[in-house]
């Protein structure tokens, strides 16, 4: 499409925009093949509308959404909560490219109570209202489980697939099965259980599905006491033990409070990136949470929280067929929805409620990512790097870090590491070690600035990639003496953290900056863990090199003693003794097999004076 093109299209799209009511209603968009591309909602179409086509929209998914419009259609209503209800039938409709997607790959089951002539009661997957009544989806699967324990223990419903008929049962065409011998079922396939009695039972089996458990407990009871006074203590008996399953029932489930009827609770929260949002929705009944979901909605027009969470409500509440008077949100709501009103509650029980739901939804976006970052562990990598990079305040995303340390014993044997981390994973090949040629005595930052004088001057003479950033094992002291080197004579700027430990030498704080600060880190998060990760491991390696180095340094000491000893005759040794020790021990003649009998008579005569001082 040529400029031209485009002022005529544009030209087009205001001039219906102008001829719109300023009235509540919902509005449609059509791409060049007349398909809903975007439906959207206005309390003032003619103001909402003409938004899209300012000069000033900043941002870029609606303005590729824009320049996609060829024709506008709209339907105006009466009320604000009918172009709510319309914008949610719409979207059902057409499902247009640019509307907020639920992302909803999971089928969680659900329980049907089929519409029989003795119906059944079961958990499903397929949902087909022609066959019965449908409660749920259960996504606590245990939760579910409960309710059809319960109802199999409290009224016991037939558990076969017979088609039972009035005349069928009249006429005896149904034999008892093995549920009825063992007294999972009252037999009503035989008439043992009257129609009238089985459809009561269904009928407060429906009431426990929907939540109403207190209330079916309260007319049990008076139904129990009523029997008891009719002196018909058997059906009192039966009575009472339905009444102690539902009270055990209910003492297992989460009780908010007995003050909340019904209530529904929703909250939100975002991903990293902004990309997904995760909505939690409770229902509490009969102060009793009955349904606890998270749908994760993927944004497509960079919708704010608000515009997101007025989308789901009504979409939510109709899956779950709740008729709750009252809505607990966040925060306040520009819009009304019919029949119930929001409510941010700032404390006592609904705020609790709010609490709950809120870390429901946190635990499940938890849960998505860890998910996420199994199947692609590069996820975790970047997403804490991405971490580090907000808590220093780093320009760049710190994909190489470096980390130092010294290790000697009284300033012998001197020796220092350098471990590489690359994207968050430790790179061995990079690693170095040192030996500590300029430094007399136990001097740990003179040491640590000869070390990072000479990895950085080298990789600067072979132009090699400088680290994103620089750690310390060690405090305020070690940065400032790495900081003198990079900044001071180097003249680089490489970004230099701490790593300090407290009286127990465990790591228990990151340090940053000039002069160095304490960076808030939960010593408990992965971020925490991988930064220790890199300290143990450049501890170990230097320890390793100095363990080594001593080692090396006292074996060959021992048999440098031995006059006539020349260095291929203590290497061969070495390699088929591998220790010093077994050397000593070795009999003369096993010294004879590998070095011949005059050197092999050296060397025993040697250990055997020894042995004798």
């Amino acid at each position: 499409m040529n400029k031209e093109e485009n002022e005529k299209r544009l030209a087009y799209l205001r001039n219906i925009v102008l001829s719109m009511p300023e009235k509540p209603g919902s509005y449609q968009y059509y791409d060049k093949d007349h398909v809903i591309i975007y439906v959207g909602k206005a309390k003032n179409l003619k103001r909402r509308v003409s938004s899209y086509f300012h000069k000033e929209v900043d941002r870029f998914k609606t303005k590729v959404l824009v320049s996609k419009i060829m024709d506008i259609t709209y339907t105006v209503v009466n009320t604000e909560e009918d172009a709510l209800l319309l914008e949610n039938a719409l979207i059902k409709k057409y499902n247009p490219r640019y509307n907020v997607l639920l992302k909803d790959g999971k089928t969680y089951p659900s329980i049907c109570v089929t519409k029989e002539y003795f119906p059944r009661i079961f958990k499903t997957r397929q949902i087909n209202k022609k066959y019965g009544t449908f409660f749920g989806p259960y996504s606590h699967i245990s939760t579910m489980y409960a309710l059809l324990e319960l109802i199999g223990k409290v009224y016991k419903p037939r558990r076969c697939r017979l088609p039972l008929t009035k005349e069928g049962i009249e006429q005896k065409k149904f034999r008892p099965c093995l549920e009825y011998h063992i007294h999972n079922c009252y037999g009503p396939c035989i008439n043992k259980q009257s129609y009238e009695d089985y459809q009561e039972n269904i009928r407060q089996a429906k009431e426990i599905l929907k939540g109403n458990t207190r209330e079916i407990q309260r007319l049990i009871y008076e139904e129990m006491t009523r029997k008891a006074s009719e002196l018909k203590f058997e059906e009192a008996e039966l009575l009472k033990e339905r009444y102690l399953l539902l009270d055990s029932f209910v003492a297992k489930s989460e009780v908010v409070s007995h003050t909340i009827d019904d209530e529904d609770v929703f909250t939100i929260n975002d991903d990293e990136d902004k990309k997904n949002a995760y909505i939690n929705y409770i229902h509490v009944k009969n102060g009793t949470i009955n349904q606890s979901f998270t749908f994760e909605y993927k944004r497509k027009l960079d919708e704010s929280d608000e515009e997101l969470l007025i989308t789901a409500i009504p979409e939510i509440r109709e899956r779950f067929q709740s008729t709750a008077k009252e809505i607990l949100v966040p925060f306040e709501m520009q819009w009304k929805i019919k029949n119930a009103v929001f409510f941010v509650p700032q404390r006592g029980d609904k705020k609790h409620l709010l609490d709950l739901s809120e870390m429901n939804g946190k635990q499940y976006k938890f849960d998505r990512l860890k998910q996420a970052e199994k199947l692609n562990p590069e996820q975790k990598q970047t997403r804490l790097m991405k971490e580090l990079q907000e808590k220093l305040k780093l320009t760049q995303l710190p994909y190489q870090i470096e980390c130092f340390d010294n290790s000697n014993i009284s300033g012998t044997d001197a020796v220092a590491a350098c471990v590489v981390f690359k994207s968050m994973k430790p790179s061995k090949k990079d690693y170095r070690k040192y030996n500590i040629k300029t430094v007399v005595g136990p001097d740990d930052y003179a040491s640590m600035q000869e070390v990072v004088r000479r990895r950085y001057k080298k990789m600067i003479e072979e132009d090699l990639r400088l680290p994103d950033l620089i750690i310390t094992d060690g405090g305020k002291g070690q940065m400032d003496v790495v900081r003198e080197v990079i900044e001071g004579e180097l003249n680089l700027h490489i970004p230099i953290a701490g790593l300090a430990k407290d009286d127990r030498h465990r790591t228990n704080e990151l340090l940053y900056g000039f002069p160095p600060q304490t960076i808030g880190i939960d010593v408990k998060s992965e971020l925490f863990h991988t930064l220790t990760q890199i300290q143990d491991e450049v501890h170990r390696f230097a320890i390793s090199f100095h363990r080594d180095k001593r080692s090396k340094h006292a074996l060959h000491s021992e048999l440098d003693e031995i006059k006539g000893i020349g260095p291929k005759t203590k290497e061969e040794l070495l390699k088929n003794f591998k220790t010093v020790k077994k050397i000593r021990e070795a009999e003369q003649s096993e010294l004879i097999n590998i070095v011949g009998p005059a050197k092999a008579k050296i060397i025993y005569t040697h250990f055997q004076k020894k042995k004798t001082l």
